[in-house]
């Protein structure tokens, strides 16, 4: 009788596990994922294609890129049936090598859209999978519209109830969220009821990686591609029965607590489905790191008031938040450190007038002039800045002091890029790509996405 007494209580303790368990942010995601339909997002659809937009600029920028050509190299062997496109390029793989390196093409250039709260590039591991699925299986713009705003939802709610701890912690948090975007859009996409979306959502919990210590190197976009591949891989997994913890993100030894501190709970699903992550998305007009475009910004106003007089500097102070300092304060070595560098954004911002993908390559970054102006360069913490601004101060030779502060900069939410701006982007990435794709076709596309009732027709070079 004891024993069966025990048994009893063992039995309701599992069934209150069960029950607390069902009320995960897992099943809170999934169930708001299965039950979105188009009304219900349609009024972010053209952010959503300002997103895409952008998307496939910064792709077709880095196309034929050598990182995304060694991509290729070694992921064909292994390819399963070429259903997917390579944007930009004329080799095709199957829909999760396609979704690898579509990633990784678009985040090479650091150009790729912000989300400012969470320093996430929401695009790259959201819309690789889901277009490169969409494509194999033949589905329409507007699946992958609503698929893609809730893929940015969910990677940047994630994302927001960790930071910014998570990123302090040395996690490359693009990677890190973006596998979960990247699995809850793709079981959209692939019609997965509830229960298979928070299986989707738990796998992808166990397929998170990506450190911030790579950044100046290719391994950081292996991980944005890797988010793109492992989410899709997760919803393919979950739709052929496999399952995961409806808690496998916030439970006691769940992704979050594994991967930062505390989660901020509320901010995971907090008016969920009255306000929309993809809202606050922003697009960056330099292609470098977000935090230094205010730098870039004070620095062209500089150039102004310097007339010419380049040569008379003594020094440059840049001063910012912990994060300016923690992400660009370092030596420049190659065209991927000038892209995180605060040295460099100010020596070419003063010295070029300019700061687009030229400015950032290895021509630029070894020329005598650009790297005698970055050693006057000496970076300082000012806690009164926010991330995201900057202030820079000139001592001239002759004890003259010059100095501009930037608190909203160009392609923040305060200062938007327009859409012709986006489109204009497009253009200067594809002929620097060098690409043969239809631009003008992806553009018309792109904006009439919701109609397309096969998005095949947007992912290949011609009409």
């Amino acid at each position: 009788m004891r024993r069966n007494r025990i048994g009893k209580n063992k039995l309701r303790g599992i069934r209150s596990v069960r029950q607390d368990e069902a009320q995960g942010v897992g099943t809170i995601f999934a169930d708001f994922v299965a039950g979105t339909t188009w009304t219900d997002v349609a009024r972010q659809n053209h952010e959503a294609k300002r997103s895409i937009l952008n998307f496939f600029a910064t792709a077709l920028g880095s196309a034929h890129d050598p990182a995304v050509g060694v991509a290729l190299r070694v992921l064909s062997p292994f390819s399963g049936a070429a259903t997917s496109a390579i944007i930009g390029r004329s080799e095709r793989l199957d829909a999760m090598g396609a979704a690898f390196v579509n990633a990784i093409s678009a985040n090479l250039l650091d150009f790729d859209d912000t989300h400012l709260d969470t320093i996430i590039h929401p695009a790259a591991p959201v819309a690789a999978p889901v277009l490169a699925l969409a494509q194999a299986r033949g589905l329409s713009g507007r699946d992958v519209l609503i698929a893609f705003i809730l893929g940015v939802e969910v990677e940047c709610r994630v994302g927001n109830a960790v930071s910014p701890g998570h990123y302090a912690r040395g996690w490359h948090i693009t990677s890190t969220c973006g596998v979960f975007g990247a699995a809850a859009a793709c079981a959209k996409l692939l019609g997965l009821p509830a229960v298979q979306i928070s299986n989707a959502i738990g796998i992808a919990a166990s397929q998170s990686a990506g450190i911030v210590e790579n950044l100046p190197s290719a391994a950081k976009n292996v991980s944005v591609g890797n988010a793109a591949r492992n989410g899709l891989f997760a919803a393919l997994l979950a739709a052929e029965g496999y399952s995961a913890s409806p808690r496998a993100i916030e439970g006691p030894l769940g992704w979050a607590r594994a991967m930062g501190d505390e989660p901020d709970l509320e901010r995971l699903t907090d008016s969920l489905g009255k306000t929309w992550e993809i809202a606050k998305n922003t697009y960056k007009p330099y292609p470098a790191g977000i935090v230094f475009h205010a730098v870039i910004d004070a620095c062209f106003k500089l150039r102004e008031k310097l007339d010419r007089r380049i040569d008379d500097i003594a020094f440059i102070t840049v001063r910012g938040s912990a994060l300016l300092l923690a992400r660009g304060d370092r030596p420049v070595c190659n065209e991927r450190d000038a892209r995180v560098s605060i040295h460099h954004c100010a020596a070419c911002a003063l010295l070029l007038g300019a700061a687009g993908i030229t400015e950032f390559s290895d021509a630029i970054v070894f020329r005598p002039e650009i790297a005698a102006l970055r050693q006057k360069v000496k970076a300082e913490l000012d806690a009164s800045l926010p991330d995201g601004a900057a202030r820079v101060a000139i001592q001239m030779a002759s004890g003259e002091m010059l100095s501009e502060v930037v608190m909203e900069a160009k392609g923040s939410l305060a200062d938007p890029l327009s859409d012709r701006d986006i489109e204009a982007k497009m253009r200067d990435c594809a002929r620097l790509g060098q690409s043969d794709w239809d631009i003008d076709r992806i553009i018309d596309d792109v904006w009439r996405l919701d109609t397309l009732a096969d998005v095949s027709s947007l992912m290949r070079a011609h009409g």
